[in-house]
């Protein structure tokens, strides 16, 4: 990321705006590793949601798309009023499974020097030699992260059904 400067941008700001930069994101030295992992899991998994929006669209019925357009309604209309609130029914489970499988994935950047929590773990590991109990409490963090988002969709499914009746 040196090439299109963001290491000296960052660099450059004032340290209330490089505190919020490492509140939010990662110190200033790690911005550059963070950026790349961002991206490339961005890129990564933005295939999956893209290809899992793109089957949902397409599994509309051509019947909804000619009683929308049969009532006037523009492309953008029928989209928001009659074809995306079916869409969205259909493709939160997968949704949500593809989200889990993100925060999973999330690991891989810890090849490139994020530290994010299984990095964090191994760190702890090779510190204290406490492995079985540091993989316990990184399994723990994990599952809690991926049952609160599970337990948020199916919140939101059971809240679009009722909708629909």
């Amino acid at each position: 990321m040196t090439i299109i400067g963001v290491d000296e941008f960052v660099k450059s700001r004032s340290e209330n705006t490089q505190a919020l930069f490492t509140f939010l994101f990662a110190s200033p030295p790690q911005f550059s590793a963070f950026l790349s992992a961002l991206i490339t899991l961005a890129l990564f998994e933005g295939a999956y949601i893209a290809e899992i929006v793109r089957a949902g669209v397409q599994s509309i019925e051509r019947g909804q798309w000619e009683a929308s357009h049969a009532l006037g309604l523009s492309w953008w209309q029928q989209m928001r009023y009659v074809i995306l609130p079916q869409v969205t029914q259909r493709i939160l489970p997968p949704l949500a499974g593809q989200l889990i499988s993100t925060i999973k994935d999330s690991a891989i950047v810890s090849v490139i020097s994020i530290q994010e929590l299984t990095f964090q773990g191994m760190e702890l590991m090779s510190a204290t030699y406490l492995t079985f109990e540091v993989w316990i409490t990184v399994a723990t963090l994990y599952f809690i992260l991926t049952l609160a988002l599970s337990l948020s969709a199916e919140r939101l499914e059971i809240r679009m059904r009722r909708s629909e009746v």
